[in-house]
């Protein structure tokens, strides 16, 4: 995390960030991790936690609420139907899309109301392969998520400290952390086009174990001149 947040410049002194938890590893090791860094480092910066509750039945924003107070930070809950939204009759097509785009509206409007400037989320380095082909597969461009990425005319900057993280390396320190296992409600979670796509590299990952490295290496080598125009 440290050699992205370098690498972008992704935080500064007197930043206020809001921090998008979701209950998964990638985000609590992100909350926990920029906690930490405060500890050590010579510039501050204040944190804001929030988690979009989808409005789906089986919500575990209670006791994520309460494990995150155990983790010496608050956590805003902000209860929505977007999930619901999302799985809607006029919208059975991609329903993960219209979630996220609403929760991430959400996430803007309340670093606006706290007065913040940035907005960290908690992916890593494998998201942003499989969005690389996600686009590739399903919106027939080629494209993913940035480490770094200003909205609105610079008012917010949207970070991903963890744009160099190894899923498995998450894994491994969330068990170390003995996180808490919040199980995901959404009636899609198991059958995502992003799971497809993860099962695919998967397999690609195991012939050789060089290849994902260098699918992230190339988002970085492009060569325009080859590709169609």
């Amino acid at each position: 995390m440290g050699k992205a947040l370098h690498h972008y410049q992704m935080i500064s002194d007197g930043d206020r960030i809001v921090v998008g938890v979701s209950g998964g590893a990638d985000s609590l090791t992100l909350m926990q991790m920029l906690l930490e860094r405060l500890t050590r480092i010579p510039i501050k910066y204040e944190l804001f936690a929030v988690f979009i509750d989808p409005g789906f039945e089986g919500s575990f924003a209670e006791p994520l609420e309460i494990y995150c107070e155990r983790m010496g930070f608050p956590l805003r809950v902000e209860y929505t139907d977007y999930g619901l939204l999302g799985h809607s009759p006029d919208n059975r097509e991609n329903p993960c899309f219209l979630c996220s785009r609403l929760r991430r509206k959400r996430l803007f409007e309340i670093a606006e109301e706290l007065g913040c400037n940035k907005l960290a989320l908690g992916h890593n380095k494998d998201d942003i392969i499989e969005t690389l082909f996600m686009n590739i597969c399903y919106a027939g461009e080629i494209s993913t998520m940035l480490p770094v990425q200003t909205f609105f005319q610079g008012k917010f900057t949207l970070i991903r400290p963890l744009a160099f993280a190894d899923e498995d390396l998450i894994r491994r320190f969330a068990r170390n952390q003995r996180y808490p296992d919040f199980i995901n409600p959404c009636p899609t979670a198991a059958t995502s086009k992003r799971r497809e796509i993860k099962l695919i590299l998967k397999q690609l990952y195991r012939s050789n174990k060089k290849i994902k490295g260098n699918i992230f290496r190339s988002m970085s080598h492009a060569r325009p001149e080859y590709l169609l125009k």
